[in-house]
This record gives C-alpha cells, structure tokens and sequence, in this order.
C-alpha cells in the first residue's frame, strides 16, 4: 500500500468514498484517534485486526450516528435507555448492549454482546451518517498509546491505512467510558470520561 494519505476537515467526501470502497481511515473522535471501516464489509473489519495486531476475541465496538441505529443492533434494551443516549450521546460514552441479528458477526465474534459509541466529533459524526455503521477502535498496534494527533497515527499505521483525517479539534485523550446495560443496574467496565454517579444521576427514578 502506498503512504497513507493526508486528509482534512472539507475532505469529507473522500473519507466516505474510501470508507465505502472497503478501505480504512483513520479518524478523530473526541476522546483518541480510531482506525474505522464499515462494519458489514467483512475484509475490511478483518483488515482492521490485521493491521493492528489484534486477536480476534478483543471485540470490536460499533459507532453509529442515531438511537434508530443503536435500535436496530441491538436487543432487550433497558427502559433507560433512550435517557441515557440522550444526555451522554455524542460523548464518551460506550454502551453495552444484547446484540441483534443484524450485527456483523466479525464484529463480535459470536458473542451475545455489543458495544456501542456515538461520537462527538462533528466531522467523524457526520461520515458515520453518511457511511452507516462503523468499527473504529484505536488507531494505534495492540498494546501501543492512544494516538491524540494524526502525527501519532502515522507513527504506527503510516501505509498500512489509506488515509487519516487532520482534527481541527481538541481530542482529549481520555478513553470513553463502558458500561455493561445487560443486568438489572448499569455496571462500569472501565472507567473513562464519564463517571457510574453521573450515568446513575440519570437514571436513578427508573429503579
């Protein structure tokens, strides 16, 4: 593959166009830099393991860009829910849930589950719309720092991935947070940017 290419904030149309074509684009979110691709195009989700250096059972998260979307992929949701995407989505926020039918099997490899992330970047939020779902772990090698900048990106991934987006935007560094939404109360898998008394603030009066 030749050197990854640079892409900025208006070249947003040809992140999507690569995107679709089954390549991989590395992208900002607020919180580190991830390596995405669609989700039900099975080469390149595998492309994604390839290129990182992970194994197959570290499963991937889906990034969607609507609660329909999250809806669809997914099942027995809480009566909370709905709450819950509203005042953490877009944001830090990673949201296990049941996982549908309709989730690619290579994204989590046969597990019941599903992890899901809206992100707030506004440039990578509305590719997300334009493209459908998306798998964008961290786009750094398995066991390498977060990337912050597309600089860091390239560090590890430079021609390995077709392109990477500039930010124009502050990113955090700071990971997400996971919460399992499958028991009978939220249950903090790793702690990130939002914290189990924020997400129970909010849902306090449905227990």
């Amino acid at each position: 593959m030749p050197l990854t290419e640079l892409l900025l904030p208006q070249d947003i149309g040809r992140a999507v166009q690569l995107l679709q074509a089954g390549q991989l684009v590395a992208l900002p979110t607020e919180t580190v830099y991830g390596v995405f691709a669609l989700a039900a195009d099975e080469q390149a989700v595998r492309e994604v393991y390839r290129v990182k250096n992970r194994a197959f059972d570290h499963v991937l998260n889906l990034n969607v860009s609507s609660f329909e979307q999250l809806k669809l992929l997914s099942e027995n949701q809480p009566n909370y829910l709905e709450k819950l995407y509203n005042k953490f989505m877009p944001g830090s926020l990673t949201m296990i849930l049941e996982a549908s039918e309709e989730v690619p099997k290579l994204v989590n490899n046969g597990m019941t589950t599903v992890g899901f992330r809206v992100p707030a970047h506004p440039t990578t939020l509305e590719i997300i719309r334009q493209t459908g779902p998306l798998v964008g772990p961290s786009a750094n090698l398995t066991g390498h720092p977060s990337p912050k900048t597309a600089a860091d990106v390239l560090t590890d991934l430079d021609g390995k991935i077709a392109a990477v987006l500039v930010a124009d935007e502050s990113i955090s560094g700071v990971d997400s947070t996971i919460v399992d939404l499958t028991g009978k109360t939220p249950n903090i898998l790793r702690q990130g940017a939002l914290t189990i008394k924020e997400i129970n603030e909010v849902i306090q009066d449905d227990f």
